[in-house]
This record gives C-alpha cells, structure tokens and sequence, in this order.
C-alpha cells in the first residue's frame, strides 16, 4: 500500500516510481529533502518521460486518424457501396458516438482493474473492427462497425488522460497536457494527407488497412512499455454501482461541472470550424481543395504552438485559470469578428480576413483545451479514469450536437457556424465564471488547496 506522510515543512508528499515488474510503486520519503525528492524524481522522469509521452500521444492521437485519414475516402465508399452520401456519412457519427459512450464504460474499469488491461482489452476490439470496417460488404454493416471502432477507440483517449493524472499533479499535468497536444495535434494535419496518398494506390478499404497496422503496432508498444500506472492499492474494489457513485460526486462538484463544461463548449466551437470550414473555405471564397488543406494545415500547427507557449512558458508563471481566460477570450474575439464579417457588417471581405480569424480561433484552443482538463484532474485523485471519461464523453456530445447546426442555413452562408462558435465560447465563459469562480481559493475533493 502506498505511504504517505509530511516533510518538515508541512508538505504532503508521494512519489512514484518504476516498480519489478513495470509497476509503479510508491515510496514513502519521510527522510528526504525536498531538493534531494526533487532531484530524485526529475531522474526518474527523464529516463521514462519520452517514451510515456510518446506512448500516450500515440494513443491520443489514434482517433483522429481513424476520422480524418478516411474523410478523403467518402466519394469513394459512395459509390463503391451504392450508398447515398447521407448515409456514408453516418459512419462519421458512429465513430464519433463510439468515442463518446465508449469512455463512460472504459473509465471507470481503469479505476477498477487498472490502466493496462482495459487499454489492451480496448486496442483488441479496435483493430478486430478495424479490420471488418476494411471488409465490410454494405454500408449499413461499415455503420456499425464504425461505431464499434469508435468505442473501443476511447480506450485510448480515456486512460491516456487518467494516466496522465496518475503521474503528474499541478503544473506538471499541465505542462505533460500540452505536450501531448503537440503529438496529437499533428494527426488531424498530416492524416488527409495519408489518406489521400493511400488512395492513389489503393481503395478506401485499404485505408482501414493501415489503421489496423497502426493499432497492432500501438498495442505491441503498450504491451512491452507502458506500465501499469494505477498501484493496486488505489483501485476501486466496487462495481458499477461504485462507478456511477464516483461520476455522480464528479458532478456534483461545482468547479469539476464548470471546468468539464467550459472545456465541452470550447471543444464545440473547434468542431463547429472543423464541420463547416470545407464549405466556407472553398464554396463560399472560392479556395481550392489544396488552398483549404494548406489553411486548415497551418490552423492546426497554430494549435499546437500555442499549446507549446503554454506548457514551455505559461505554466509555472501564469496559473492556469489566468492562462484559461486569456484562450477563452481570444476565441470569442475571434467568433465575434467572424460572424461581423460573415453577416456583411464589413462589407465584402476575401479569404484573408476570414482565414486570419480562423487561425485566431484555433491557435486559441491551445490554451483552452490542456488547462480545462488539467485544472478538472486536479480536482479528483482516486477516481482519473471516471473524470477522464466525463470529460472526453461531455466533449465529444457536446460537439456532436453543435456539428449539425452549422449546415442550418445551407452550404453557402458562413452565418451558422460563426453564431455556433460565439454561442459556444459564450456558454463556456458563463461556466467557467459561473461555476468554477476562479477569484476564489477554494480546495479541491481531497482536502488540497486548488490552483488557480
């Protein structure tokens, strides 16, 4: 069982390292100094955090290819299937659905069972319906094999973050999220890409073809390197009755609810540009498949940079709800100046202007997104797995909803997806300041003071 106690100063301390059988075992350091801790855990970091990060990035960054490397495919799997393009794209939201119920189920038997076996029991299932996606002989099947690809995908998502809360508290959980950001920020930018070069030389079904290599080689890597980062002394011995009871307090905690919630809002204006800017980029302003690919490439790396200033030279400097407010403003400027432009209060504008407050936008998410869910972790301790679940769920549902609503008005008008995206940063502000009321020191479920 893990030990803790105080150091002369007061402090509570707990460290965490690498245990006979890959374990993480925890050690008391009643006797050490806090320079000497420090020292000790820096070390211990420094041999394993590049491979961990690289580990868990790799696992963040899975679903976006399974999206996004097969978006170039869907004219194909129209006509190869005989299916109407509505229905082709439903696979799009089974997956997504799949990721979202997914991690509801996934999270909390990563608090039960650890973070090893749920991970490996959910890349399994991912690439055995993978590989039926790859041979499905209608579209109704290729639905719901999709949708069972997005729910043992959340695997993924899900324990990525709870390991991530396994081992790094405070400001370090905030660096280490934007440091994944950097990893599975790239997925979104270069699996179009992928995918396109994989249909010059095959079809659409060898698309599934390489996510299914991906998935074998990810989980070979999980198998031999990752370890199991929940000691089981702090595993839930209870069912789902516990789990629901564990989600239910998460809840009921007002700054866990209003964290959850504004990170939910901001990620619906991120899928609000991600649904409607291939329409508004190249049906309204006229811009070129490869004009729209090399925007949304440059939105993408604008994310990442940001997310990097964030965890490089915001954290540890700037606390993080300070950083929070600065990326939720800058995305409201942002979707205030796009719905002026949109609905003409400028007259008529170009790409440029548009473009411009796209990247804003997005740039922005690299503050919005790693903050939300390290200042929602820091809330809970015994329970990652069943917050990280209610915090990718919420995301993912939330931005389901609010993807549809950007097409209302038709293909041709950028209105819709500009009152989307300051309906959305508008609600995430209200819950931020509603519900978390970050001028307050409060403390969090554990009896530990809040960072703010």
């Amino acid at each position: 069982m893990p030990e803790r106690g105080r150091t002369a100063r007061g402090e509570r301390f707990e460290r965490k390292e690498a245990g006979p059988e890959g374990h993480i075992a925890h050690t008391a350091l009643a006797d050490v100094s806090p320079a000497a801790r420090k020292a000790s855990d820096t070390g211990a970091l420094r041999r394993t955090g590049l491979l961990v990060t690289l580990i868990l990035g790799g696992l963040t960054a899975t679903p976006p290819l399974a999206m996004d490397m097969y978006l170039p495919s869907l004219p194909e799997v129209t006509k190869s299937l005989h299916a109407p393009a509505a229905t082709v794209q439903l696979t799009l939201t089974a997956c997504l659905a799949g990721m979202a119920l997914g991690q509801l189920v996934v999270g909390p038997m990563s608090d039960r069972w650890g973070r090893k076996r749920p991970l490996l029991a959910g890349l399994v299932v991912y690439i055995v319906a993978t590989v039926l996606c790859a041979l499905a002989p209608n579209v109704e099947l290729l639905v719901a094999f999709r949708l069972a690809q997005g729910l043992a995908g959340a695997a993924g998502i899900v324990i990525a973050r709870a390991v991530v809360r396994d081992l790094y508290d405070g400001v370090a959980m905030a660096r280490f999220f934007s440091t994944l950001m950097l990893i599975s920020g790239v997925a979104p930018i270069v699996a179009p890409l992928i995918g396109g070069q994989i249909l010059r030389v095959t079809d659409w079904r060898g698309v599934f073809v390489v996510l299914t290599a991906v998935g074998i080689a990810l989980t070979a890597i999980v198998w031999f390197r990752l370890p199991e980062t929940l000691a089981p002394a702090e595993r839930h011995s209870g069912g789902v009755g516990e789990a629901l009871r564990a989600m239910r307090g998460l809840l009921a905690d007002r700054v866990f609810a209003g964290y959850m919630l504004a990170g939910g809002f901001a990620f619906a204006a991120l899928f609000a540009y991600i649904s409607a800017s291939p329409f508004v980029v190249q049906e309204i302003y006229g811009a070129s498949p490869q004009t729209f690919s090399l925007l949304f490439g440059l939105n993408s790396v604008g994310l990442v940079i940001v997310g990097q200033i964030n965890g490089k030279v915001l954290v540890g400097r700037v606390s993080l709800d300070k950083a929070l407010a600065v990326g939720l403003a800058l995305i409201t400027l942002a979707a205030t100046a796009l719905l002026l432009m949109s609905t003409g209060a400028f007259g008529e504008v170009g790409l440029a202007p548009v473009a411009a407050a796209l990247f804003v936008l997005m740039s922005s998410m690299g503050l919005a997104m790693p903050n939300t869910q390290a200042l929602a972790l820091m809330r809970v301790r015994h329970a990652a797995g069943s917050a990280s679940a209610l915090l990718g769920t919420s995301s993912f549902l939330i931005g389901a909803i609010a993807s549809p609503l950007v097409g209302i008005a038709g293909e041709h008008t950028a209105v819709p997806m500009a009152v989307v995206q300051l309906a959305a940063v508008l609600v995430a502000i209200a819950c931020f300041v509603g519900l978390c009321r970050p001028w307050q020191t409060g403390r969090t479920p554990d009896g530990k003071a809040a960072e703010s």
